[in-house]
């Protein structure tokens, strides 16, 4: 796995460590050398983790994609970004995944999603029985709720009083961009906005603008950067979820969340949702967050945190794939 790990990862490492925990009978994780990543790791996946699987009943796959070859596979979906707007990513990157992923889906014995609305997003795209594809929503660690000191972070990073976060992989479909629009009215009104993230060599990246670029934040930083935060902003054009809404909420941070795709379902009402179009919009939505609403919005959104776990995800996931083995259908 890579040492920047985004949404997708987190999701493999948490399925990989929990359920063989969980049902150390039923699972066992192959993973690939940890040299490998993109093209070699892809070839990889389809060449070398069939053949690493090879009596298995069921080979599950929780990044997107899956061998062709293997029969019995179970895949995690994340989201069909790659097939609603081909130019959020590298020409090679989209029509390997444009290519590939319908191919899985509609071969897999149990697609898995992260949202309702990834399950219906994909049953359209791609012709697939609803009762094949099930929606189980991602967790979030307790570790977000119990940030330690932020101070030597904050002094580190150069972040000096209130400040608005985001936090994302850096792409077109983040609408960073829109940060740094917004930027100057909410310095004006007492906000620095800071973005930490990394990129992607297979996807395009923004401008730099007004906003303070921070990096790559590691693991061990998050729960205190976002604590710290005066609210965090997820402007994104579109999420399959949208996990980094729920890990500021556990750490009991405001949260203005674009209203689209399935950031709403993920926000479960305990965000305010802004058109992630309209500057002014959103803009008011932060000041309102880090201000009037703060209280309101810190209780609800803890609330919701409390509802999602990763050990809940797996048990879900478990109870997913018990009837593929107990019916025999792996096969």
């Amino acid at each position: 796995m890579r040492r920047e790990i985004g949404g997708v990862e987190r999701w493999a490492r948490e399925l990989s460590e929990r359920l063989p925990r969980l049902r150390p009978e039923r699972y066992a994780v192959i993973r690939p050398p940890a040299a490998l990543a993109y093209k070699a790791g892809q070839a990889w996946e389809q060449i070398a983790l069939p053949l690493a699987a090879r009596g298995s009943t069921l080979l599950l796959s929780p990044a997107n994609l899956a061998p062709l070859a293997g029969r019995g596979t179970v895949v995690v979906i994340h989201d069909a970004a790659p097939f609603r707007a081909p130019d959020w990513y590298g020409r090679v990157y989209g029509a390997w995944h444009r290519a590939l992923v319908p191919r899985i889906a509609r071969g897999a014995r149990l697609v898995i999603v992260p949202s309702e609305f990834v399950r219906t997003e994909l049953a359209g795209l791609f012709g697939l029985d609803t009762t094949r594809v099930q929606a189980i929503h991602p967790g979030v660690d307790a570790g977000f709720a119990d940030a330690s000191e932020s101070e030597p972070l904050l002094r580190r990073l150069g972040l000096e009083g209130p400040y608005v976060l985001a936090l994302g992989t850096d792409s077109p479909r983040k609408n960073l961009g829109l940060l740094d629009r917004i930027a100057p009215r909410l310095e004006a009104g007492g906000l620095q906005v800071a973005i930490a993230g990394s990129e992607r060599a297979y996807l395009p990246r923004s401008a730099p603008g007004s906003a303070r670029r921070l990096g790559y934040v590691p693991e061990a930083d998050l729960p205190a950067l976002y604590a710290s935060a005066a609210a965090f902003a997820m402007p994104s054009l579109y999420e399959g979820f949208g996990l980094p809404c729920i890990e500021a909420m556990a750490a009991g941070t405001p949260v203005v969340a674009a209203n689209r795709a399935a950031l709403p379902e993920a926000c479960g009402g305990a965000a305010l949702l802004a058109d992630p179009d309209d500057p002014d919009a959103f803009g008011a939505a932060l000041l309102e967050a880090a201000g009037p609403q703060r209280e309101r919005l810190v209780a609800a959104g803890r609330a919701r945190a409390a509802d999602l776990s990763w050990d809940r995800t797996a048990e879900l996931v478990d109870a997913a794939i018990e009837p593929l083995l107990t019916t025999g259908r792996g096969q």
